[in-house]
């Protein structure tokens, strides 16, 4: 193969893994989301955990949810139907952000682990992460923001 067949061969591999990539993240949903403030609650309605693929329903394991008047976002995990736990996203460490891999939440930092009942798993972190207490109420989630 040639210089200018090999320019061109790679060009059509670039193009196409950038397409084919752009595909797959359009068939993902998303797991970012506003979120409603109302008084002293944080307002997510538990649709928002809901998918569908053909007739069937399934439901995303956590969804992330930000509103301008917080600081930092709230990991809401849903453990079954009706358990659900909302984690404020700040490493208790040194305050960074957290970021949300499956069942966990890790630091991008200094690497502390978190469960997604908030539980310390791994350091540098001492301390498990604030949760909110979560109440269900005609098909909303409403987690209380008390003394944020």
């Amino acid at each position: 193969m040639d210089r200018k067949d090999f320019i061109k061969n790679c060009g059509f591999a670039c193009v196409s893994g950038a397409a084919f990539s752009a595909i797959l993240q359009g068939c993902t949903s998303t797991k970012i989301m506003g979120g409603k403030i109302t008084g002293d609650e944080l307002i997510v309605a538990i649709s928002d955990f809901e998918t569908k693929a053909g007739n069937e329903k399934h439901f995303k394991k956590y969804v992330v949810v930000q509103n301008d008047l917080l600081q930092y976002p709230i990991c809401v995990y849903r453990l079954n139907e009706n358990e659900y736990s909302a984690l404020w996203m700040q490493c208790t460490h040194q305050g960074a952000e957290l970021q949300v891999f499956g069942d966990k939440l890790q630091c991008p930092a200094h690497g502390s682990e978190f469960s997604n009942k908030g539980d310390l798993q791994t350091g540098p972190a001492e301390t498990k992460l604030r949760t909110f207490p979560v109440t269900i109420e005609a098909g909303l989630l409403k987690i209380s923001l008390k003394a944020i």
